[in-house]
């Protein structure tokens, strides 16, 4: 029996969590709300990033994950909030498809 994570992959998982981590935040005004699914979401994405790519793939689609999350706030106040959550969601979610999720 296979897992969520291998049903859909990490990619829309790394995805979801940051533009649904931006959303919740915004829409309930809770930050720390925001975090939660951020991290939640970033919790799943790594087991499934550890399991099929091993500790290395993990620790750089980590630091992606995370970079992105951190890159988002300068890169909103020059293109705007969503353009900037979209574009970072785009590049983990890549970053997981092409290193974990097409092997």
């Amino acid at each position: 029996m296979t897992n969520i994570i291998d049903r859909i992959g990490t990619a829309p998982i790394a995805a979801a969590g940051l533009v649904g981590g931006y959303y919740v935040a915004r829409e309930t005004g809770i930050r720390p709300l925001g975090g939660v699914v951020l991290a939640a979401a970033g919790a799943a994405a790594a087991q499934g990033w550890y399991a099929k790519g091993g500790a290395a793939t993990a620790a750089a689609l980590g630091a992606i994950y995370l970079g992105g999350f951190g890159a988002s706030h300068p890169l909103a106040k020059k293109i705007g909030a969503w353009p900037s959550v979209l574009s970072v969601a785009a590049v983990a979610g890549g970053a997981s498809y092409a290193l974990v999720d097409r092997l």
